[in-house]
């Protein structure tokens, strides 16, 4: 006879206390709901029907989600092999299984369906892999095993890599399968923005090669098993059967496909317990869609919500302003943050405005000297940037002062792959002997020479005692290699003699803009259509304004080195350092936000590309960033900064704007902004105006709106239609066909009209929804 784990009632009571189920099963309150609040023990003891938990910031998500499992089983509501509970990272799994064997007392035995989508999902499609045409020891390819096979499809339909590259094929097919369609369920016009039509075709090609190879992408994981879900119904039944209670974290992230298989699977029971925050939801640039936990009770009738709205992480003025700010959304559900501690309201954020980038690290870097001194750790503050080349400048400045720090999310600024290649190129320009910079280079980006010739040129070098580069000389002067691997090898040292002799005569970062130009490996990344092919050039235009900063080129040579043997022990105490989108689900004592600048944050990439939705998720992003802070929170913004290597006059985010005036305090710094050209467009600069002359269109737009609270303030589009235009806001409308050009994504011609914004089909960008004040008539 099989034991049960949960079957305690054969222990004698005189041996034993009674367990936690005996406890439940009795009547009396278990231990495990001691110390919850009211909503929370709500939303633990709703077991049947849907229930959307809708768990704000520091509200106790993690402990609803783990103690409502271990009700289920102390309880017998169902056994552990009757649950399905999805997260999104198998951390949060293992946690989650930690804290349920916490609760109950022991190893949790049985949860075989507790994990990510994609774990869950690749054990169902294992179990009916012959239904997806595969066999159940199939391959799960990783990213460069697909962008190679993309390359062979291309290249057998006879297509041009390099104007269609297979980066840009993987990132359309990725979003398709996102959005639960398979290759004849592709939308025409969608098709059309690859290849000229081809996308559609070169999507089914690259599916029935995978079947050939018996292998799944990640996206397959998901999308096999959905459609056998659609096509054989006894699957789907037995299925449905089996999981007799779903719970699901952090439902805002969600793709349609997730959503599509979540909604078939709970269609029997509808005992689902999603949890999320709306005001949380970042994601959509890799599929999430927030709509998916807007529209909950539609797709459940009878849904109760519960709104975990007792925050127990941040001071009462750090919600204050972050609920002011969210409150201008308006896709959303509606929650107020609080918090028992409000006769100790604590620090209001601090807003400072500064001359520049290098002015606010520097002037970060000595507040964050000033609370060490108060005895604070590095490990509880944290620098949150909306872009990753934002980093260098506190990074430089760290590293200057002797502060230890961390990227959490990611390397280092001088450690990421794309400044790796950039200062292996100067490396090797300043010293032809160093042989794993040319290693490291010599075929990136490619120039056609293969692991046969590097081959070669390695036999060479250890056969003459000689360098890579001596070698590879001889080659090219040799009939060893093919002729087009020695005509690619005689045109890189061409290039690396040419760019040496320039060194003693042009300034080092003006070699280093024309190595990176000359050598295509700026333009490898500009037709990269990857999601994080622009961080990378951003990165790229940032190390080249860092070496601004030294005299030679030696000089800059010899920083870098000394800063990559600074020691990386995670155990030490260090200043946290990472992108907002990377410090989700993270805490901490105090939080710097810097970067509040329009077209920065928002990003103007966002409101070009999905218009009003990509502003409310910019304002989603600045939500999280302010609930991270427990104690202070500091934001500030530059009137002027270098992006791309200009440099750009700055006007202070929007956001600055929405945070209600009794939760901030203006610093002396941001006084000192009033008399900047452009400070005067935020509305914390009307406290200093009877010192200065403010004439500006921004100005005066917020002197109008200086009593309005965020309950009062116009919708969201009215305030993104105003902000976003640009010299013109009442652009003549465009027509149908019309040809126009964008300052980004250059000419095309207007293919729909939906008020201010338009679809054009760019030349070179495919299709994209931009705002007409965007544009200009070409």
């Amino acid at each position: 006879m099989t034991s049960d784990p949960f079957d305690l009632g054969n222990i004698p009571e005189e041996t034993t206390a009674r367990s936690t189920s005996q406890q439940a099963m009795a009547g009396m309150r278990a231990p495990y709901l001691e110390g919850l609040n009211a909503e929370q023990r709500e939303a633990v003891e709703a077991l049947d029907g849907p229930v959307l938990v809708l768990a704000g910031a520091g509200t106790g998500k993690t402990r609803v989600l783990t103690t409502r499992l271990a009700h289920l089983l102390a309880t017998r509501k169902a056994w552990p092999g009757q649950i399905l509970a999805v997260t999104f990272t198998n951390k949060a799994a293992r946690e989650m299984r930690d804290r349920i064997g916490a609760l109950i007392g022991g190893v949790v035995e049985g949860m075989q369906w507790l994990g990510t989508f994609h774990a869950l999902g690749a054990k169902i499609l294992r179990r009916h892999a012959e239904l997806a045409g595969l066999r159940s020891d199939f391959t799960i390819l990783d990213a460069d095993d697909q962008m190679r096979l993309m390359k062979q499809i291309i290249v057998a339909e006879g297509i041009d890599e390099k104007r269609w590259p297979a980066r840009q094929l993987a990132s359309h097919i990725d979003g398709w399968k996102n959005r639960g369609l398979t290759p004849d369920k592709v939308p025409a016009g969608e098709a059309h923005a690859f290849a000229n039509g081809k996308g559609g075709e070169l999507y089914a090609a690259y599916q029935a090669r995978l079947k050939v190879l018996n292998a799944a992408d990640f996206g397959d994981l998901l999308l096999e098993v959905l459609r056998i879900f659609q096509e054989h119904p006894e699957v789907l039944a037995d299925y449905q059967d089996r999981f007799k209670y779903m719970l699901v974290d952090e439902y805002q992230d969600t793709n349609v496909a997730q959503y599509l298989w979540l909604r078939l699977l709970a269609q029997k029971h509808k005992n689902i317990c999603c949890v999320g925050d709306d005001d949380q939801s970042i994601y959509g640039w890799r599929g999430a869609e927030v709509d998916n936990i807007l529209r909950f009770e539609k797709d459940f009738s009878g849904a109760k919500v519960v709104r975990l709205e007792r925050n127990y992480r941040s001071t009462a003025n750090i919600l204050g302003a972050a609920s002011g700010l969210i409150a201008a959304n308006e896709q959303r559900l509606g929650k107020t943050l609080w918090t028992e501690a409000n006769d100790n309201e604590g620090d209001p954020i601090k807003i400072a405005s500064y001359w520049d980038g290098e002015e606010e690290a520097r002037a970060i870097a000595e507040e964050v000297e000033q609370l060490q001194r108060n005895a604070h750790l590095l490990r509880d503050m944290a620098i949150l940037v909306r872009a990753s080349f934002q980093m260098r400048e506190f990074e430089d400045r760290f590293i200057n002062l002797g502060i230890p720090y961390r990227v959490v999310g990611g390397p280092r600024f001088y450690e990421r792959a794309e400044i790796r290649d950039a200062n292996a190129y100067l490396r090797l320009v300043a010293q032809p002997d160093d042989d794993l910079a040319f290693e490291r280079i010599v075929n990136k980006p490619r120039r056609g020479l293969g692991d046969v010739a590097v081959q070669t040129i390695h036999r060479l070098a250890r056969a003459e005692n000689t360098t890579l580069f001596r070698a590879s000389k001889m080659l090219a002067a040799s009939e060893e290699l093919k002729p087009a691997a020695r005509r690619a090898l005689a045109s890189f040292i061409e290039q690396v003699d040419r760019w040496r002799a320039l060194v003693p005569g042009m300034p080092h970062t003006e070699l280093a803009e024309i190595i990176l130009d000359e050598s295509g490996y700026t333009e490898m990344w500009q037709n990269d259509k990857s999601a994080d092919a622009p961080g990378k050039l951003e990165n790229l235009k940032e190390l080249v304004r860092s070496m601004e900063f030294h005299e030679t080129l030696a000089g800059y040579l010899e920083h870098i080195s000394l800063v990559m043997e600074m020691e990386q022990s995670d155990t030490a105490d260090k200043i946290n350092l990472m992108t907002l989108h990377s410090a989700k689900g993270l805490e901490f004592e105090t939080v710097f936000l810097p970067g509040w600048e329009e077209g920065l944050f928002p990003h103007q990439r966002a409101l070009d590309e999905s218009g009003l939705a990509g502003l409310e998720e910019e304002r989603r992003l600045a939500y999280v960033g302010i609930t991270r802070a427990k104690q202070r929170a500091y934001i500030s913004f530059a009137a002027n900064r270098r992006i791309h290597a200009l440099w750009q006059s700055s006007i202070p985010s929007r956001f600055v704007d929405e945070l209600p005036k009794h939760h901030v305090q203006v610093t002396e710094s941001a006084m000192a902004g009033a008399s900047y050209q452009n400070y005067g467009q935020s509305r914390f600069a009307q406290d200093f105006a009877q010192n200065s002359n403010y004439s500006s269109p921004g100005w005066r737009r917020a002197q109008a709106n200086t009593e309005m609270t965020a309950r009062t303030r116009p919708p969201a589009y009215e305030v993104h239609a105003d902000l976003v235009a640009t010299s013109d806001p009442a652009a003549e409308s465009y027509g149908k066909g019309e040809r126009v050009f964008h300052q980004k994504f250059g000419y095309g011609h207007v293919t729909e009209i939906d008020g201010n914004k338009l679809t054009v089909d760019f030349d070179k960008a495919g299709r994209k929804k931009v705002i007409d004040s965007f544009l200009e008539r070409a």
